[in-house]
Parts: C-alpha cells; structure tokens; sequence
C-alpha cells in the first residue's frame, strides 16, 4: 500500500489525481488540502488553507502529490524533499524559485522526485538510465496557447475569457494563461535545469500545436527520442503516483494511422518574451528565477482581475527583474524575503489596463 498525501486536492490535477487513485487499490489516500473549499471526508486528514507542512507531518505519506499553485506550495516541497518520501511535482514553482534550496534538500533526504508536469514526466521517461554525457539536449514542446499566430497588436485588447480557452489543455487558470503569454515554457526551462541538470544552453523550445509529442532527448549520436500521447493529465499523474510500474490507465493509446500531424515551429520571442525573460533569469540564477516567478504571479492575477492588459504581464515582469536586487538566498526565510521583494516591486510596475 503507497499511502500518498494530495496538496491542492480541488484543482484540475487533484481532481484527476483522486480519479487516478480511487482505480488503484494500492493506492491510499491519507491526506487531502485545498486552498479554499471545503473536502471533508475526502481523506483521513483533511486541512482547508493553513500549513501544509503540519499536515504532512501528521499524515506521515510515502507520497507527496504536491498540486499547489505557485510560490505557496514551496514548503511542502521542501518537507518532503527533507523527509525522503517521494515528491510527484506538480507545483513546478517551487522547483523554479528554490531549485539550490530544492537540490540540496532532495540531496539530504534521498527520495524520488518525479515530476508531473506533462513535458517533465515526458523527458523522465526518455533519460532514464542514460549517462549524462550522452545528452546533447533537452527540447520541451509547446502548444503555443490560443493566440499561437497573432502579433503584438492583435494581442493588445485580447480578454481574460480569451486567454483562458486552451486549445489542446484542460488546466486552471493560473497555468492557462502563463501558457498563453509562454511562460508556461518558462517556468519549465528553469525547472528542467534544475531537475536533469542540463545547462540552459543545451533546453530548448519549440511549438507543437498538436501537443502529441511531449518532449524530446537529443542525443550526441545524433538520434533523438520522443515521448508521445494524447495530452491529457492523468498519464504523467499515473506514471508519478505508481513509478515504477506504469500502472494502467483509461487514456486510449494513440491512433497513429488516423492522421496524426507533428509540426514543430520556433517561438515568436518578439510577441511573447516571457521564455527570453525566464532564460535570462535562469541563466543570472541567485534569486532571479524566485523574482520572475513571483512577478508572473501578481501580474497574472492583475490580468485576469482585469487591471491590467495582456501584453503588460510581461512587460511588468522584466521591470521586476530590471529592479530586484538578485541576491542569493541560502534559507527559506532569506528566499522568502526575495519573493516578497519581487512581488512589492512588481504591484509598482503595474501599469492600468
């Protein structure tokens, strides 16, 4: 029995997760959290809102499943990564804003860390058991979101409603609309660094708007492998909750004589600068990806609030990253102070809609 904690339990991952986890016997779910809405009796332990780190240490899992949106979700990643329980890493922020913090803590404590993140879970397949050096690079596909095509100008007056239809994913709003400005893809390329470590130079990007293929290895041999499937969550969940043994799930296997298109174009960095602005941020490194992170979070929600335009969630996160001071963080509450930082400086930036 793999008794397995969920953090973020009403989400669109939470919810797929209990689907996954009611199909599995194996499978205990001895803790649920959500951030605002009620679940009692979803689990023995159950917690709205308040400090995930006391419900884990109540709970006592062999799994994490942490499934918190944003920067919130860092403690318990923390924790697990402490404890040695397994860590399935649906909240790729706090992987993003604390990843020396996260590799040290993972370091100490020895457990898994597999991620959920479709593109992660994807380039986890495809690397395991390969030697570092036989990897020439990492290429994480992109959907391009709903206003893959568009110029600036098309992008200047576009809605919130807009912005949150999908094309290919059903996900929250949150990481709806950082895919449709791509930084989405961002947030992904500090993550992968961190989590395979590759440098940045050798991750690439590109849009797939079918989102079949998921990620793809490069290797020095010149072969490239590639993970495919019909994008839907509960396979990358599935894979992280009953690793290693890929237990069955209802997604149907890809109908691979029935017309499939794999087109592969290069990001418009022009019309959406939010990967130029994450790499660059990566590759300063100290407290510039947690000052990217936290600019992202306020500026999405001033967009989706409506006070602010679509193009100037960007535009707000470069003037947070042109202010922050960067400095390193070597504990949890020094990072914190960062994030905070980034966020004040960033509610400055704002500009009216």
């Amino acid at each position: 029995m793999r008794r397995i904690a969920l953090l973020g339990a009403t989400g669109s991952i939470g919810r797929q997760a209990i689907e996954i986890i009611d199909a599995h016997p194996e499978l205990e779910l001895v803790a649920a959290a959500s951030g605002s809405q009620p679940i009692d009796g979803l689990a023995p332990l159950t917690q709205v809102g308040g400090d995930l780190v006391g419900l884990l240490e109540r709970a006592d899992p062999d799994v994490v499943l942490n499934a918190v949106v944003g920067f919130a979700g860092l403690p318990a990643t923390l924790w697990t990564l402490e404890r040695g329980a397994d860590l399935a890493l649906a909240n790729k922020e706090s992987l993003v804003a604390a990843g020396q913090l996260a590799l040290a803590a993972w370091k100490r404590g020895g457990g898994r860390l597999l991620p959920v993140d479709s593109e992660h879970s994807a380039l986890h397949q495809c690397l395991e058991n390969r030697s570092a050096e036989t990897i020439e690079s990492l290429v994480l596909t992109a959907s391009g979101g709903p206003f893959r095509g568009r110029n600036r100008d098309e992008l200047a007056n576009v809605t919130p409603e807009e912005a949150l239809a999908h094309p290919t994913w059903s996900m929250g709003p949150k990481i709806t609309i950082d895919s449709a400005t791509l930084a989405n893809k961002g947030l992904e390329l500090i993550e992968a660094h961190f989590l395979f470590g590759v440098p940045y130079e050798q991750i690439e990007i590109v849009v797939h708007p079918s989102s079949v293929v998921h990620s793809i290895v490069r290797f020095r041999d010149g072969a490239a492998l590639a993970h495919l499937g019909y994008p839907d969550m509960r396979v990358p969940i599935s894979y992280a909750l009953t690793y290693p043994e890929r237990a069955a799930t209802p997604v149907p296997a890809l109908d691979l004589a029935g017309g499939l298109t794999l087109e592969f174009l290069a990001p418009d960095a022009d019309t959406f600068p939010m990967i130029t602005l994450a790499r660059e941020a990566g590759v300063r490194g100290c407290t510039f990806p947690c000052a990217f992170n936290a600019a992202n979070e306020v500026a999405v929600a001033a967009f989706l609030a409506g006070r602010i335009g679509f193009l100037e969630i960007a535009e707000t996160v470069e003037r947070t990253l042109d202010t922050v001071s960067g400095a390193p963080a070597a504990r949890l509450d020094e990072l914190t102070a960062c994030d905070a930082e980034a966020r004040r400086i960033a509610e400055t930036a704002l500009q009216p809609a």
